[in-house]
């Protein structure tokens, strides 16, 4: 039983390693194309591998106590093997899931940034566009007179002061259609 019991823990142990490397190879080129930073994705590829290695190799001691009984010690070694390569799937398919999900956030998260820097370079360009002392003053209602349209036409005469003119009352509101710009 000893041999049975010694053999089932080597072959586990070999399998989690050769999976926890093929995780590691393959997670760290797929991880690359979302970090685009070689350590970034390595180190990342790393922690979920290392995550990997320590669950498998404790559901493998678990597995191991648990008492398979053919009557044929290689069968009993082959039964716990089938359990621990199951186990080992699942827990592959559960770290594949979470890679997928840190490279999405990852994606996600750059999306973000490019949009973000355009916005920003958008606002760049209209302020510089803008002229800082642009305002918005309303034309003169159709019931009022403006100052130079009281002055004498026939002599050229110097330019007529503004009037400030008393806030409008509500009859006297500005149409929005009737707005200039003064730059």
């Amino acid at each position: 039983m000893e041999q049975g019991y010694a053999a089932f823990l080597l072959l586990g142990v070999v399998l989690v390693l050769i999976d926890g490397q093929l995780i590691y190879r393959s997670g760290k080129g797929y991880m690359n194309r979302a970090y685009g930073d070689p350590e970034a994705a390595r180190s990342m590829t790393r922690l979920a591998t290392v995550l990997f290695h320590l669950v498998v190799l404790g559901l493998l001691a678990l597995v191991s106590m648990i008492t398979v009984s053919t009557g044929d010690p290689v069968k009993d070694v082959v039964a716990r093997l089938g359990i621990m390569l199951l186990v080992l799937a699942a827990v592959h398919a559960v770290t594949m899931v979470i890679l997928g999900r840190i490279r999405d956030r990852q994606i996600q998260q750059q999306l973000a940034d490019e949009m973000a820097e355009d916005h920003r370079q958008f606002e760049q360009q209209q302020q510089q566009r803008v002229p800082a002392q642009t305002r918005v003053e309303p034309l003169a209602h159709p019931t009022t007179t403006s100052p130079a349209a009281t002055a004498p036409t026939a002599t050229p005469a110097a330019p007529q002061p503004r009037v400030e003119q008393p806030a409008p009352t509500a009859e006297q509101q500005v149409d929005p259609t009737q707005v200039r710009t003064i730059r």
